[in-house]
């Protein structure tokens, strides 16, 4: 996919982040910043000439490779807490944090995946970095002692994650076949 055609669909046409990277690789295969909310001082309709007493700000990191999560954690608060002028103060809530996940690209488990849901599909699956921090998987790879296999259904137009987001009913059902094809690979 090209850049163009990926911001487009958004109304962007210049790429943030990373010099010298590919939109693709920043969306799959690189870290992440992200301000999800911020707010503070009046909220209401209109107009206030007033300086906020408290803002507050909810963030949130997707790890890649073998990044810590307390490490980078840390590493947030301590940036924060040292642009903080001196007569003024912070405050951190923790929630959640867990490793991310890769699977090496020559990963039999994907490669058997990929082959089982391109006999369910009418085009062949393709392979995405994507999901990798999901903060589930970690754990699950790392209770299970085992790789963890994402695979996601969605199209590009179900707005995840959004207010308006939607799933498609065929993509449901085609996922419940695609994964007793992958099971069954799996297991053979």
């Amino acid at each position: 996919m090209t850049t163009e055609k990926f911001l487009g669909e958004i109304g962007l046409s210049i790429p943030s982040g990373e010099k010298g990277r590919s939109v693709m690789e920043l969306t799959w295969a690189r870290p992440t910043a992200e301000v999800n909310g911020i707010w503070g001082g009046y909220t209401g309709e209109g107009f206030k000439t007033v300086i906020a007493a408290q803002a507050s700000a909810k963030v949130s990191f997707r790890l890649v490779g073998a990044q810590n999560p307390e490490k980078i954690r840390a590493a947030f608060r301590a940036y924060v807490t040292s642009k903080i002028p001196a007569d003024c103060s912070v405050e951190f809530h923790k929630h959640g944090g867990s490793p991310a996940i890769q699977l090496p690209y020559d990963s039999a488990l994907l490669n058997t995946a990929k082959t089982a849901l391109s006999d369910e599909w009418p085009k062949p699956a393709v392979l995405i970095g994507m999901g990798g921090s999901i903060p589930i998987v970690g754990d699950f790879q790392k209770m299970l002692g085992m790789e963890s296999l994402l695979v996601g259904f969605g199209l590009s137009d179900d707005r995840i994650h959004s207010p308006n987001e939607k799933y498609e009913l065929q993509s449901f059902h085609k996922g419940i076949r695609s994964w007793i094809r992958i099971l069954d690979a799996l297991a053979a």
